[in-house]
């Protein structure tokens, strides 16, 4: 970064307190000012991590900070109205994913954004896996066609177990399988013309869920979903020259052409000192409020996961 920085915090749960504490370790930050419903939480988390002040409401966090980035952490079924309240003020928007907890109400947050002309991505932080930038930006050498392979495992029951309310848990693709389906987004070239539903999504008696997609760009992949079953996450891109795999989500490793050995990739610090992805997340978000080259997640580039989503699961 080439200029110091003002940041915001909307939320102060798990995830607000992950970010926080990744923006936090970005030189030339200033944790600047937080809101949340609860304020002792919001309390605790400004002491923690070292933010200046606590406010009680997101226009009072504005005037009073003036910040040039802020993160909204808050629940699916509060994201709308949240970010509605942020879109009031001109400072670029980073809400936690998903932007929306089924379509309709993706769309209407995007709309939102849209007409007030705001700033927004997306923290969809797998993305920023070391291992999935290393693996992107060896394939951006090859030509080749991709065979792009997800695996997904969901499970519902253990969802609401957790505290996660109906509504939420019934629309789980666009809460949690968004992460997967996102990889087709970032790996694929081109539009996706084609969604071939194998095996369709059946949301009486939830169980193996299976799409070809088929790529402009003559790529090409599959999702494979496992709910209420085992199952890994899990991914892996094939080329003639090279095939990638990502078994967990946070390692890599490639196959060369002609060879049977497997080459595992050294991961970053990041990954093992902050929730993964979020420290490298933090700094394009950063990038991108103060109008820099990054490489952040748009809201427009995550609407068109979730609308991918949709086609998969045929909603």
């Amino acid at each position: 970064m080439t200029q110091t920085s003002k940041v915001a915090f909307v939320g102060a749960g798990y995830m607000g307190t992950e970010h926080a504490k990744a923006f936090a370790d970005v030189p030339g930050v200033e944790m600047s000012g937080i809101f949340s419903r609860t304020r002792e939480r919001a309390e605790k988390l400004a002491q923690e991590v070292g933010i200046k002040a606590v406010y009680d409401s997101v226009e009072e966090l504005y005037e009073k900070t003036h910040a040039d980035l802020v993160v909204v952490t808050v629940t699916e079924l509060s994201m709308n109205e949240v970010s509605r309240a942020c879109f009031a003020f001109p400072w670029t928007v980073l809400l936690e994913k998903p932007a929306g907890y089924n379509m309709p109400d993706a769309l209407e947050i995007h709309a939102a954004a849209e007409a007030q002309g705001r700033n927004v991505y997306v923290a969809l932080n797998r993305r920023f896996y070391a291992a999935t930038r290393a693996a992107l930006a060896d394939l951006d050498t090859i030509k080749a066609p991709r065979f792009i392979k997800m695996q997904d495992q969901q499970d519902q029951a253990t969802a609401l177990k957790y505290g996660q309310p109906e509504e939420v848990v019934a629309n789980w693709m666009y809460a949690n399988s968004i992460h997967m389906v996102d990889y087709f987004t970032a790996f694929g070239r081109g539009k996706v013309v084609e969604v071939e539903n194998v095996f369709p999504w059946t949301p009486d008696t939830p169980g193996i869920v299976v799409a070809k997609l088929v790529f402009d760009s003559g790529d090409t992949g599959l999702y494979e979903g496992v709910w209420n079953g085992p199952g890994p996450w899990a991914a892996t891109i094939q080329t003639s020259e090279k095939r990638w795999e990502m078994r967990p989500l946070e390692q890599a490793a490639f196959q060369a052409a002609g060879s049977r050995k497997l080459e595992s990739i050294e991961g970053h610090e990041w990954d093992t000192a902050f929730k993964p992805g979020l420290r490298m997340q933090a700094e394009q978000a950063i990038r991108a409020a103060l109008g820099e080259e990054n490489d952040s997640v748009t809201l427009s580039e995550s609407l068109e996961s979730m609308r991918l989503v949709q086609r998969i699961f045929g909603l």
